[in-house]
């Protein structure tokens, strides 16, 4: 079997419904944990039917999920259990699940997980000839792939009636493919491509000791670079100071302190970049000048006099060509509004919309909560997660929204 070696490191979450090819799960579990992905389980009530909670416990080493709660009262998280997970498999998919799953319905630990999950789903269904070709059952496959959710499709082949068409669930192997292939392809979305990242604050010297900045901690641009380069891009981060930060290898890093070090590294290296997404919050304006030593405390009152920093976001919508050049804005106030004025005025093909007033959003937390808005006016919302998930989010954006327009 050729599986390609991306699902090491995974963390794939199973669910199992009660339908005969439900025998087939502990080898495709074994499958999975031999390319060292990490496997949960949960399963519905009639999948212990057709295969015990202990075997898939034993194959994929891990407690297995089948209620909301455990046997001594406590709760199985199903957030928790969908925020784990890099992909949601649900295996095999029977005509009453793929039912709820396309309208909503939540009436166990499995469904309300897959409501929950923001990680991409994947779903392999099951069942009997007439039941497969029944419109209803075709609609609601048709339903959840236009939700975003990815096919396996079933096989054609012998079935448990005794029937031959479709409606057998895909082999093990083949399931593994899918998922493996995948990662695969998003680990190289961006392969080929320069990509440059501004991130963090920029201090404006006041005197030797003292500066004008901001509460920028860097993060989600360092995110975006990490999650750039793991899928296959050649970055470049400018990064103003901050506090030391975990960065991918792969990543080139240009350290700069002022919003005039930034201007030069960052339209220095805009020549040769495909995307640029500036992230950094770039001081709006300096001290028109720098005293040359300490400013001693001689008065009650302090006047200084602020000159406007060059503009590095509106100087590359000028300057580009063929770069996509994406944008953040950080807004307290008619959020929308000044985010889609932003985008005009500086010629952006998208901006990314943080708002302070979005409890777990913004500055120095590990989470974040954005839209992305196009030039074209598509809003895309990225509910509240960690500051990886939303870059890649925004990368994923990037890729479906702009790279593949300029494709077309």
């Amino acid at each position: 079997m050729n599986i390609l070696p991306s699902l090491k490191g995974k963390k794939i979450l199973i669910g199992v419904c009660g339908g005969i090819a439900a025998y087939k799960l502990p080898h495709l579990i074994r499958l999975l944990v031999k390319e060292q992905a990490s496997v949960k389980v949960i399963m519905t009530q009639a999948a212990h039917d057709f295969v015990t909670p202990l075997t898939l416990s034993v194959v994929s080493k891990e407690k297995v999920y089948n209620d909301f709660k455990t046997s001594d009262a406590q709760w199985n998280n199903h957030v928790e259990l969908a925020q784990w997970a890099d992909v949601m498999l649900i295996a095999p998919a029977t005509a009453n699940t793929l039912a709820k799953m396309a309208t909503g319905g939540c009436d166990n630990l499995l469904l309300a997980t897959y409501l929950s999950a923001k990680c991409p789903v994947f779903f392999a269904p099951a069942m009997d000839l007439d039941m497969y070709e029944h419109p209803t059952t075709l609609h609601n496959i048709d339903l959840l792939t236009s939700y975003g959710n990815h096919l396996i499709p079933s096989e054609h082949g012998e079935l448990a009636s005794g029937l031959v068409g479709k409606g057998r669930m895909a082999e093990p192997e083949t399931i593994a493919r899918a998922l493996s292939e995948f990662f695969w392809k998003e680990k190289h979305l961006f392969q080929g491509k320069k990509i440059l990242i501004t991130a963090g604050p920029t201090y404006e010297m006041i005197d030797p000791v003292r500066f004008i900045g901001n509460f920028s901690s860097g993060k989600m641009g360092v995110a975006l670079a990490n999650v750039a380069a793991s899928m296959g891009a050649e970055v470049t981060l400018v990064l103003g100071p901050t506090t030391p930060h975990e960065i991918d290898p792969r990543v080139r890093v240009v350290s700069v302190v002022s919003a005039a070090q930034m201007y030069v590294a960052t339209t220095t290296a805009f020549t040769h970049t495909d995307i640029a997404i500036l992230a950094a919050a770039v001081a709006d304006y300096k001290p028109q000048e720098q005293a040359p030593e300490k400013i001693k405390k001689k008065t009650d009152t302090l006047t200084l006099t602020l000159v406007k920093t060059q503009d590095i976001l509106a100087s590359l919508g000028k300057s580009k060509q063929q770069q996509l050049l994406v944008g953040f804005a950080l807004e307290t106030e008619n959020e929308l509004e000044n985010a889609r004025g932003k985008l005009v005025r500086k010629n952006l093909d998208a901006i990314v919309l943080n708002s302070l007033r979005d409890k777990g959003a913004g500055f120095s937390g590990d989470t974040n909560q954005v839209t992305f808005i196009t030039a074209q006016g598509k809003e895309i919302p990225f509910p509240l997660q960690s500051k990886t998930s939303i870059a890649e989010e925004i990368l994923k954006a990037i890729h479906e929204q702009l790279l593949r327009e300029t494709k077309k």
